[in-house]
């Protein structure tokens, strides 16, 4: 329980707040227990706040460039022409029965690309080569110039060469995977830049809410583009599926003008910030130690410590099993739905964003709880990582496994993915923040380096799918599949429940001068 604030010989509040049994904050800052230095008050500044609309651009720019990064997983439906890729189906027993035509059927086009599943896989997984890339220069980056522009410029780069990836289709295969790098090198940025922002902007027990407010961007621009990008897919102007990759484009150089004007790096740099909001997001941002720093450390990155770190490690390893599960829904469902389900392309797309919207909520509802827990007491920064990664890693691969055991009842199907899959949603309460309670002057570098070890199995997922399944269309192999993605999800959670730390590193806490 907290006692009323010091005060100085002018006055003025202090950053520092006693416990009950008077030790100061300071001393316990770095404890295994729920930060309570930057509890919300009443004077932390007049709506709208500078960090809301930091969090509403961010919001749109993550819905941004995740409908440009999922529009193809539904647009190579109607790319490609099946009639002429020779099958392969082993079993004839083991497939679901077409459909009975009705007068609401809409009829399947054929599309201009023969490419086997090895090749889709290819094609779909290209743009995690760039993605993982530019993870780690992003971070750092970030950390060095701010994030503003790091972060604005991954979009705008995203939108540039989503707007040109049907001009690179019909001119080669070769051309568009290398199209899809270069566009996901600029979305690799995006991530470790808003990390590095968070840090800076958001006081610790707002935290794991404002993320999942941020990074929910991701499912609401999924829920958006998956359907959207399936009605354009159907028409048949400009051919139907290009406009799926204008359209989105366009969107996203407009954001980029707006983010440009209304967001900035840092509290003391925005222009538009009330004094009683910048005061509170210093006071509850700042370290004890933040003005006896020795320059010359602050400017040595300890890469050794980071790479060798164990916790650091354990946040690696489960975020590449969420990675792999999660990126084997996204790119391959609408694969799923129309090979095995047979689905026209519009109910495909609105049934493959279903388990996004429900993600997308009860993500923000999971960290606001796990925020009011911590804010209460009633559970520690450590077990609220471990509590809330667990949920989201073992109730979506449960989900899956019953995928699996679903065969062609698509309500079944949709039950498992949209209702366990919505568990997925406490990641953002789970290992997200973690980076950040490691180490908070490096965690956009660190986030650099787990978010692009995790896509690297992003990229490896459709690959490996396509490897599996090679034109086999059967409930048989898809289950492999589905197999496969919920092992790899638990075995991770299961090594991040054993070595996952809260506590701030020795190497991230800086040298002080000695006087």
């Amino acid at each position: 329980m907290l006692a009323p604030s010091t005060t100085d010989d002018e006055g003025q509040s202090s950053s520092h707040n006693l416990y009950s049994d008077g030790r100061d904050d300071a001393d316990d800052i770095y404890d295994n227990e729920p930060l309570i230095l930057s509890r919300p008050s009443d004077d932390d500044g007049k709506f709208p706040k500078a960090r809301q609309i930091l969090g509403l651009m961010g919001f749109l720019g993550f819905a941004n460039v995740y409908a440009m990064r999922v529009n193809l997983s539904v647009a190579v439906v109607a790319m490609i022409n099946e009639t002429a890729i020779p099958s392969t189906v082993t079993n004839e027993s083991d497939v679901c029965p077409m459909p009975p035509i009705t007068n609401s059927t809409i009829p399947r086009k054929e599309g201009e690309f023969v490419w086997d599943e090895a090749t889709q896989g290819l094609v779909l997984g290209s743009f995690f080569y760039g993605y993982v890339l530019t993870q780690v220069p992003g971070g750092r980056l970030a950390e060095m110039f701010g994030g503003k522009l790091i972060y604005g410029f991954g979009v705008l780069i995203t939108a540039i060469f989503t707007l040109l990836t049907p001009i690179a289709a019909y001119y080669s295969l070769p051309a568009l995977v290398l199209v899809r790098i270069l566009e996901g090198m600029g979305e690799g940025v995006t991530f470790p830049a808003m990390h590095a922002m968070l840090a800076r902007w958001i006081p610790p027990l707002e935290r794991s809410k404002f993320a999942a407010l941020v990074y929910a961007g991701t499912n609401f621009g999924t829920v958006i583009s998956l359907p959207l990008s399936g009605w354009l897919c159907s028409i048949e102007y400009m051919g139907g599926w290009p406009l799926a990759f204008y359209i989105f484009g366009v969107l996203g150089i407009i954001w980029f003008i707006f983010w440009l004007y209304l967001v900035y790096d840092t509290p003391n740099s925005h222009p538009r910030i009330t004094a009683a909001e910048r005061t509170y997001i210093e006071r509850a941002v700042k370290r004890p130690d933040d003005e006896l720093l020795d320059p010359a450390e602050e400017s040595v990155v300890p890469w050794r410590s980071i790479i060798t770190s164990v916790p650091l490690w354990a946040i690696l390893i489960t975020q590449c099993g969420q990675s792999w599960a999660f990126y084997t829904q996204l790119t391959e469902l609408p694969t799923y739905m129309d090979n095995i389900l047979h689905m026209d392309i519009q109910q495909n797309a609105v049934l493959s964003a279903l388990p996004y919207l429900t993600s997308w909520i009860m993500g923000i509802v999971f960290s606001i709880f796990a925020d009011w827990l911590l804010q209460k007491g009633y559970i520690s920064q450590l077990n609220s990582y471990k509590l809330w990664n667990s949920v989201a890693s073992i109730v979506p691969s449960l989900g899956l496994i019953g995928v699996a055991y679903g065969g062609c009842n698509w309500i079944w199907v949709m039950i498992m993915l949209a209702g366990a899959g919505s568990f997925q949603g406490a990641v953002y309460a789970g290992n997200q923040m973690n980076h950040i309670a490691l180490s908070p002057k490096y965690a956009g570098t660190m986030y650099g380096i787990t978010n692009g070890a995790a896509n690297t199995c992003g990229f490896m997922a459709p690959y490996i799918v396509g490897l599996i399944i090679r034109g086999d269309e059967t409930l048989g192999q898809w289950r492999l599949v589905f197999y496969l993605a919920a092992f790899i999800n638990i075995m991770g959670n299961f090594v991040y429940m054993l070595f996952a730390s809260s506590e701030e590193q020795a190497w991230s806490k800086s040298r002080i001068i000695k006087n």
